[in-house]
């Protein structure tokens, strides 16, 4: 299946441009949300490069994102560079479990490979079990109890573009992509 980013700017955009005056944009060095002002009427979620697994996690942390977080630039959240040690990056991890559920959601809806994103190449670059296994349960709650309302709509969405409602389940959540057990890096 080819995957193009302009098919999630054009779900996106359909979904929230007016409801939620937010568009999708790629082509940014990092990604930012950027909310809107007097002179810029729309908040944008600009995504890296044209990444299409960039543009999915962003969309999940706007999705998680309350009202008044985004009002905020990058949602009001710290960030810390490339090249955390082993405590900073367990922090970033915790920050992450939730948007990083969502993303893969989005990629078994979307027939994409998902991989767990550690945000941290010149650092600590190994995925902790913890850390995996905390993706994958809150993947699994989500997956048994639903995703948060507009994370929910984006899912549909993807699901009737891709054709893919007969295999987003529990079972292609762990096998489609490879994953036989939460113990097993997906890097």
């Amino acid at each position: 299946m080819i995957h193009h980013c302009q098919d999630l700017i054009t779900i996106f955009d359909t979904l929230f441009a007016t409801e939620e005056q937010t568009v999708l944009i790629s082509g940014g060095e990092e990604p930012l949300y950027q909310p809107q002002t007097e002179a810029e009427l729309l908040n944008k979620l600009i995504f890296t490069q044209d990444y299409y697994a960039s543009a999915l996690h962003e969309i999940a942390h706007w999705c998680l994102a309350g009202e008044k977080r985004r009002r905020l630039i990058d949602y009001g959240y710290w960030y810390m560079p490339d090249g955390r040690n082993e405590s900073e990056q367990r922090l970033f991890e915790q920050v992450e479990i939730k948007p990083q559920a969502i993303e893969w959601l989005f990629a078994l809806a979307a027939g994409f490979n998902f991989h767990i994103s550690l945000d941290n190449l010149t650092g600590n670059a190994s995925v902790s079990e913890n850390f995996l296994t905390q993706v994958y349960n809150q993947a699994r709650h989500y997956l048994s109890s639903g995703l948060p309302m507009r994370a929910e709509l984006f899912k549909e969405k993807l699901l009737g573009f891709y054709g893919r409602r007969a295999v987003y389940n529990e079972q292609s959540l762990t096998s489609e992509f490879g994953l036989k057990s939460p113990r097993r890096s997906m890097v």
